[in-house]
């Protein structure tokens, strides 16, 4: 019987690991990120017991990060990012400025020459795409000012990657001859103009060519009215974008995706897309954490202590004052800074990348491997802590007229009685709203999307923002005095959450929620919902309705 590949080992061996501990992670209120990290250490190769491929995993998790940044791209609009460039352009590259001095600082109490001084600074100011984009999808923050930001300012550190990575290989040679190398200025314009001649004709090509040719590729596809087609065009789009931006331009993976779905979000058909990518997205997403433990090596713990700590220091504790420090300095409001300060707080993919090319060109000590690693690692796990308490303290030292997230009124109770509340602003929150407006009924609206908020509040409809599974919004919302829920959100698993807390809140109120499957519906009336209503049943009944009035029988 024939042996299964390496790469159906790895999938079976990764996710079901990462499942595992992942979930076990969750049961304790731990992010599962740990899990996935923990599963790579122990199919990693400084473990006992079986070793997974890792060049393999790591290609696997290529494929995540393509489909994470350009699922984060299709909800952004070039407006969007120009609209962040005066905070995101000076406070990126100031930031980047700090946190290699802060890390080469570390290399010199190390005993570190000059030359891996600077490379693992810069190896250090560089944080993940990854685990930024994850943080800003789970909280539904992707699309609010704090999320421009954050995403602005990974652009422009991706940016300042590629310039890195194509100028290092040059100034090797330099950084080699002592104390005080001299660096041909003429030997780095020539490396230089080419990478951003390449930059600016990826730009161009997306937007011009790519501005039309991938909105009307997929408009086509999605008249053949094949659903498989289109998550195919989808996923072709997303990857071969990504590889485009990196074999013929010069640019990352990372940032080639986002932009492809950045090009894409002003199509109408850039919600659906989404929607079709999502379920691979985040399997693969889980892959680039597994990865990550993988590469690391428990033994510096005990090799090399307080270089490790000393490392993780920079990254947890300098970058994020530096970066609240500017943010401040650039006059953002707390609570974004806050935020966006704690998300930068962790290393990735790109540190990983330039602390191995380092290594390859002599810059950097093999330890650097390592402690670059653990700090990753130790950052990673932290970063999710370390944003719950940025939220927390922004909320405290805000003061209230200047509150940014959430708003003033997400906090304070309604006045309404005897009203609806409706979860979810989407296509179907809409129709259900007018519907209560036209009948007279007094509705509240629970939403977390700034654009959707925007238009409730021109319509003069009270909301609160936030998730409605946070139990402070739903408290705010009343339910005690509410004659009817509606849980108008697509996912099933939050909006269980959601009916199973509405019902503690009051047994007796009509909780009527939506589903797109059997199994869900049974989930929901389980948690507590009095109706759900199954789209596809009720597409059916009225076509029958229809057909029954036009051809009684």
């Amino acid at each position: 019987m024939p042996h299964a590949s390496p790469l159906v080992v790895i999938l079976v061996a990764a996710l079901g690991l990462a499942f595992v501990l992942g979930t076990i992670a969750n049961r304790l209120r731990i992010s599962p990120i740990v899990g996935y990290v923990l599963a790579g250490i122990a199919i990693g190769p400084f473990t006992p017991g079986y070793v997974a491929d890792s060049g393999l995993t790591l290609q696997l998790a290529d494929i995540g990060v393509i489909l994470l940044m350009f699922g984060v791209g299709l909800h952004f609009s070039p407006s969007d990012l120009l609209s962040v460039r005066a905070i995101v352009l000076p406070g990126a590259i100031l930031q980047v400025i700090l946190s290699t001095g802060l890390g080469a600082a570390a290399a010199w109490l190390f005993g570190w020459p000059l030359p891996s001084m600077i490379v693992f600074g810069v190896a250090l100011s560089i944080a993940s795409t990854v685990v930024v984009t994850r943080a800003l999808q789970e909280r539904r923050l992707v699309e609010s000012e704090r999320g421009r930001i954050a995403v602005g300012w990974l652009v422009v550190q991706d940016l300042i990657t590629v310039v890195v990575l194509v100028l290092l290989p040059t100034i090797a040679g330099a950084l080699h001859g002592g104390p005080s190398p001299a660096i041909d200025a003429g030997g780095l314009a020539a490396p230089l103009a080419i990478t951003f001649g390449k930059l600016a004709a990826f730009f161009l090509v997306m937007w011009v060519v790519g501005r039309r040719v991938i909105p009307w590729m997929l408009h086509y596809v999605a008249h053949t009215g094949s659903r498989e087609l289109f998550r195919l065009a989808v996923l072709s789009v997303a990857l071969g974008v990504a590889y485009i931006a990196a074999e013929l331009f010069g640019v990352s993976i990372a940032l080639g995706a986002f932009f492809g779905g950045m090009i894409l979000s002003e199509s109408q058909l850039s919600r659906r897309a989404a929607e079709e990518s999502l379920p691979l997205r985040d399997a693969f997403a889980v892959l680039f954490f597994v990865s990550v433990g993988m590469l690391f090596n428990p033994m510096v713990i005990t090799a090399a202590p307080l270089r490790l700590i000393g490392t993780a220091a920079v990254v947890l504790a300098g970058t994020g004052v530096a970066a609240f420090a500017l943010l401040s300095i650039l006059r953002v409001q707390t609570a974004a800074a806050l935020f966006v300060a704690a998300g930068l707080t962790q290393i990735g993919e790109f540190s990983f990348v330039l602390v191995n090319l380092g290594i390859d060109l002599k810059l950097l000590p093999g330890q650097s491997r390592d402690l670059v690693l653990g700090a990753s690692i130790l950052s990673i796990l932290i970063n999710p802590v370390m944003l719950a308490a940025a939220q927390r303290w922004s909320r405290r030292l805000e003061p209230p007229a200047q509150a940014a997230s959430p708003p003033p009124e997400a906090l304070l109770p309604t006045n309404l009685t005897g009203h609806a509340v409706v979860v979810g602003y989407g296509r179907v929150g809409r129709l259900v709203a007018d519907g209560l407006r036209h009948d007279g009924v007094p509705v509240l609206v629970i939403e977390d999307a700034a654009d959707a908020l925007e238009q409730l509040r021109a319509q003069g409809i009270e909301a609160l923002s936030g998730n409605a599974a946070d139990e402070r919004l739903l408290r705010a919302a009343k339910l005690p005095a509410a004659r009817v829920l509606f849980v108008a959100i697509p996912e099933a698993f939050e909006a269980g959450q959601i009916v199973q807390q509405a019902r503690r809140a009051n047994p007796s109120i009509d909780i009527v929620a939506r589903a797109h499957f059997d199994a869900e519906v049974g989930h929901l009336k389980n948690m507590g919902a009095n109706a759900v209503i199954m789209g596809e049943r009720e597409i059916a009944a009225a076509m029958l309705t229809h057909a029954r009035a036009a051809h009684p029988v």
